[in-house]
C-alpha cells in the first residue's frame, strides 16, 4: 500500500479504470461469440443485427483507448467476410 496521498488516488483511479476496460472487453467478446454463432445458424438477418451493435462497441473502444484503431478496424472486417460469406449463395 502506498504512503503518498497521491500514489494513493492514483491506485483508485487505475483499479476503476482497469474495471472499465474489463467489462468492455467482455462485452466486445460476447458480442463476437453471439455474432459466431448465429453466423453458424446461418441467419441473415439477425447476423446483420449483431453485426452492428459488434461494430458500435467496437468503434466506442477503439475511441475511448481500451482497443487500439486498427485492431477494431481489423475485427470488423473479419465479421464483415463472415456476414458477407454467409449472404453469399453457395454455388
Amino acid at each position: 500500500m502506498p504512503n503518498i496521498h497521491s500514489a494513493v488516488k492514483r491506485m483508485r483511479v487505475s483499479e476503476k479504470a482497469r474495471q472499465r476496460n474489463k467489462a468492455a472487453k467482455s462485452k466486445i467478446s460476447t458480442l463476437r461469440r453471439q455474432l459466431f454463432e448465429v453466423c453458424a445458424a446461418k441467419d441473415v438477418d439477425k447476423s446483420r443485427k449483431v453485426f452492428s451493435d459488434y461494430c458500435s462497441i467496437l468503434d466506442k473502444a477503439a475511441i475511448k483507448g481500451i482497443i487500439k484503431k486498427n485492431t477494431a478496424i481489423r475485427r470488423k472486417r473479419r465479421a464483415s467476410a463472415k456476414i458477407a460469406a454467409l449472404a453469399q449463395p453457395k454455388a
